[in-house]
């Protein structure tokens, strides 16, 4: 159908003709108004074709409405609503743009083979009596197998026991460390290792231990999980102490969880040498501010920088007064600054978000201010208010930008080709970042700060892309931390590959129950996570310490190894 007889169905037929005919038929629209020479003519088919779009954008979210509203009365009828089928959407990764193409990488069965050690040579000799009168010996073709024995031992430990009748005191032998229930290390430690290293469900891991002869009960294998774990809760606060320690900024995301079936927050904290797991009832400031003070105590603190930061917050000049009249200069617990709330706010219902405001502000003055923990200088994160402001500077993740331009859908060919070739432009500057990761200068930093400012100051006449470019320039200070501090990743993806981890967790048990488990999920995770990233066995870690040989160095105490007198600098 030519482009003429569609436009004049559509004159004709107007809304009754499909919208699906009507939006291919704008799409195939190959009119720029670049190459008209009427000012006036090409100003007003820009000005159509944003209208087009801003139609057709309230046209899907009236079709998407009026749905939710059919399927609402459908339930109220007692009948089914619209099925609900999963389309293909549009692809929002910046794999293809943001990666130059590399050279295959080296194959991993050469160097797998450096790895593997064989533990004992089996000759396999050809049958002489085939072979014919000149064949002469050419050497070995070595291969390594490697073979997994799956063996259960089950082992009778003879404690010699003494009375003493005079103290009426039985003395009794000592069982090797790690025994626990009736089940050695080895075993406790399988446990671990299939549950938060291999993401196994506890029925599973109960099914294959019995399987194999390991006579154990789902109930123990939870115990095991839960129950006499607070050496690995102390592992996991040193990582984090560590962590902290180990670079001058900090990565950070969040996502949400189920806690016996209450709404929940997994706080996913992190840089280049671990990542840590927190689990709250929030994701707010002050919830985040409470990570990064490593166990202690929340305080409040008002200074000067603290009402500057509650005029910031938009707070009353009259609060702000009444306020520095009973905290100026002091340092406040929970209790006090509650007292001191109640007295400014003395209805309860009134003054909320106030409240919240007043104690965001004295609580990251004085988490700025603190010397009893290592404060980070720089969080980097997506665009969520609540983690802005904590930190001295704040850095922003670039993919987390570029995918709101993945997220236009223009119809008409013209936006879309603008579209296209903008996303072109922004990660080719994304490109010249990492290169100047590579070999930071001050000339050459100079020279980026201004190609950003041409870059997002771009007019293309499609509105949509327009608002957008002009949101990413008002950012240019967070999107640009990293020419000042070099070291610094150009995208966020280390923490949003440990929500990944949290979501794959859920994929398999959906949710947590009890306090203790949830704990406990937080503290393998992060302790699994960290061994990864530093390229340290799960399994035979969780061994050592289970089996209480200690004869593998902490993580914390790797962390602060790898982290000495290096900043780390991440290109990817």
């Amino acid at each position: 159908m030519s482009m003429a007889i569609r436009w004049s169905m559509i004159s004709e037929q107007g809304c009754a003709m499909s919208p699906e005919i009507i939006t291919e038929t704008i799409k195939n629209l190959n009119i720029c108004p670049d190459d008209i020479q009427d000012n006036e003519l090409r100003h007003t088919f820009n000005t159509l074709f944003n209208l087009i779009e801003e139609m057709y954008e309230d046209y899907k979210k009236t079709k998407e409405e009026n749905q939710n509203l059919r399927d609402a009365i459908n339930l109220l009828k007692g009948e089914d609503p619209k099925p609900k089928f999963t389309k293909n959407k549009k692809n929002e990764s910046s794999e293809k743009e943001r990666k130059d193409k590399k050279p295959p990488k080296e194959k991993k069965s050469t160097k797998k083979k450096d790895k593997i050690i064989p533990d004992r040579t089996v000759p396999c000799p050809v049958d002489k009596s085939i072979l014919p009168a000149d064949a002469k010996f050419n050497g070995y073709s070595p291969l390594i197998v490697q073979e997994l024995i799956i063996k259960v031992e089950n082992i009778e430990y003879k404690r010699e026991v003494y009375y003493s009748a005079s103290q009426k005191k039985t003395y009794m032998g000592k069982l090797p460390p790690g025994i626990k229930g009736g089940y050695d290390p080895g075993v406790i430690s399988f446990i671990y290792a299939q549950k938060h290293g291999s993401n196994v469900s506890e029925p599973k891991i109960t099914e294959f231990l019995n399987d194999i002869g390991i006579y154990i009960s789902q109930p123990t294998v939870s115990r095991f999980l839960t129950n006499d774990i607070d050496d690995f809760h102390q592992e996991k606060d040193d990582i984090v102490l560590a962590g902290l320690r180990s670079t001058e900024f900090q990565q950070i995301d969040d996502t949400g969880t189920k806690v016996n079936g209450e709404s929940k927050y997994v706080q996913i904290l992190c840089n280049p040498y671990y990542t840590a797991f927190f689990t709250t009832p929030k994701k707010d400031r002050l919830t985040v501010i409470d990570l990064l003070l490593c166990g202690l105590e929340r305080r409040y603190f008002f200074n000067d920088d603290a009402f500057e930061l509650l005029k910031f917050l938009r707070v009353s000049n009259k609060v702000i007064t009444l306020l520095q009249s009973e905290v100026a200069d002091k340092t406040l617990d929970e209790k006090e600054m509650e007292e001191v709330l109640k007295n400014i706010f003395p209805n309860p219902k009134k003054g909320r978000n106030l409240r919240t405001r007043i104690k965001e502000a004295g609580a990251i003055v004085d988490y700025q201010n603190r010397t009893d923990i290592p404060v980070i200088q720089i969080l980097l994160s997506d665009n969520a208010p609540q983690f802005k402001l904590i930190t001295s500077q704040h850095a922003l993740c670039w993919i987390h930008d570029g995918r709101h331009y993945k997220k236009l859908y223009p119809i008409v060919l013209l936006n879309k080709n603008r579209l296209d070739d903008f996303i072109g432009q922004f990660w080719d500057y994304y490109k010249k970042l990492l290169k100047y990761k590579e070999n930071p200068a001050q000339d050459e930093a100079e020279k980026l700060s201004k190609e950003f400012d041409e870059l997002f100051s771009t007019k293309t006449g499609y509105e949509a892309l327009d608002e957008r470019i002009a949101k990413t320039k008002t950012k240019k200070t967070e999107l640009l931390l990293v020419l000042k501090y070099p070291e610094l990743p150009l995208h966020n993806n280390n923490s949003e590959l440990g929500a990944r981890a949290e979501k794959r967790k859920q994929d398999v048990s959906l949710q947590t129950i009890t306090e203790k488990g949830t704990k406990s999920k937080d503290t393998f995770l992060t302790i699994a996570q960290t061994a990864r990233k530093l390229d340290i066995s799960f399994y035979k870690y969780i061994y050592d310490r289970v089996g209480k040989s200690f004869n593998m160095p902490s993580l914390a105490s790797i962390i602060e190894e790898k982290s000495a007198g290096k900043n780390y600098c991440n290109s990817s």
